[in-house]
């Protein structure tokens, strides 16, 4: 009976080791597969505003979406190379569902682009009229969109016209005007008693045709109009006119004095610090990151501290919480310098600031939390291109 009793508690202890080790043995080959989820992340996709890396372990199984083929290869490699079996269900955008419409362009003049697929989410950045979009998936009456300065997020279906590549192609290769003034219309006819759409400056439109006074244009979505000839320009000689000269760049900064800040606006119906950069920028021929934390890493380090003799006309000041040992740096703010111990920025309206404590703009509040100024003109990176680059955006 000793005998028996003690087989039994041996046999015991022998299932216990044996199932400590097997959960040992299951942690890690979980702890090894998370560790290489996020070591793919750091290295393709980082920022989820401009890359989607969205890869969980669930059980035995590894699913999720990204839309960097790249990324998904390598990690599908190393997962060989380690000999894991997990069952592996991940979708590499964009999605097969939208049966090679991945192209779109934005058809109205100034598109709502969300951080999620509701009217009620958050502004994430918006979009012109003209501006051309990658399509990455469909949730009901929502596309999640990728636009050129690498941006995700979703737009409201009547935002965008989808497009297959050879639509697309048509549509680059379309005859183009840009429009010019802060705001205007697209009329049905020459009466100018209904409009088709209304505009805002960077708007581009398809040409059909000249009328004497007015062009027939048409919208992305198909949708056609007369728009004043005097109100637009041919986008050739449009993006041969565009030049970042500090006259240039402070009197497209000053035309929108005034505008009220939005946040996640970038047109003149509302905008935003970053974007009101953004928008300078891209009016003159050139498209920066959306954010002031994504513009802070482009072009040269001009000044940190506090020497506004090192500055140019266009440079970058940038503003928020200095970094310590117990929390990382906060980038919330970005302006535009003007010269003259002077900025330009959006908050509460674009208004200009001043760092003299003589001048009625003196600034205190952003002298308190400047951090440093960068300069994007004349310095190459690939996370800027021009407008007529981005055009060819797919």
């Amino acid at each position: 009976m000793r005998t028996n009793t003690f087989s039994k508690a041996f046999c015991f202890t022998l299932l216990m080791a044996a199932g400590a080790f097997f959960s040992c043995e299951e942690k890690n080959h979980d702890a090894q597969i998370e560790a290489l989820i996020q070591e793919i992340k750091e290295e393709f996709a980082p920022d989820k505003r401009v890359a989607i890396w969205d890869i969980s372990l669930e059980g035995n199984e590894i699913t999720g979406e990204t839309d960097q083929e790249m990324a998904l290869q390598k990690f599908r490699s190393k997962l060989e190379e380690k000999g894991f079996s997990n069952v592996e269900s991940i979708t590499l955008l964009p999605a097969e569902s939208l049966e090679e419409k991945t192209q779109a362009v934005v058809t109205i003049s100034v598109a709502n682009i969300r951080s999620a697929a509701k009217h009620s989410a958050e502004l994430a950045t918006q979009a012109l009229m003209g501006t051309p979009v990658k399509v990455l998936k469909q949730d009901g009456g929502w596309y999640l969109i990728q636009t050129p300065d690498k941006y995700i997020s979703w737009v409201d279906a009547a935002g965008i016209a989808l497009m297959d590549r050879q639509s697309f192609s048509q549509w680059q290769a379309s005859e183009k005007v840009v429009f010019m003034p802060l705001n205007g219309f697209v009329f049905e006819d020459e009466s100018k008693t209904s409009w088709l759409s209304d505009l805002v400056a960077g708007n581009i439109l398809e040409v059909m045709e000249k009328r004497g006074l007015w062009y027939e244009v048409k919208l992305p979505d198909g949708r056609k109009g007369l728009v004043s000839a005097t109100e637009v320009q041919d986008f050739e000689a449009w993006k041969n006119s565009r030049s970042l000269t500090s006259e240039n760049l402070i009197s497209t900064a000053k035309s929108m004095m005034g505008s009220p800040y939005l946040w996640g606006g970038t047109s003149i119906k509302g905008i935003d610090c970053s974007g009101f950069t953004k928008t300078i920028f891209y009016l003159n021929g050139q498209v920066i990151p959306r954010d002031a934390s994504q513009q802070i890493h482009e072009g040269d380090l001009v000044d940190d501290s506090k020497d506004w003799s090192k500055l140019e006309v266009g440079d970058l000041l940038f503003f928020g919480e200095k970094g310590t040992a117990d929390k990382k740096e906060r980038i919330v703010h970005v302006g535009m310098w003007i010269g003259d111990n002077s900025f330009i920025h959006s908050r509460g309206l674009v208004r200009i600031s001043s760092f003299d404590e003589d001048s009625p703009n003196y600034d205190e509040y952003e002298l308190n939390r400047y951090l440093r100024t960068k300069r994007v003109i004349g310095k190459e990176n690939p996370n800027i291109t021009s407008v007529e680059n981005s055009l060819t955006f797919e």
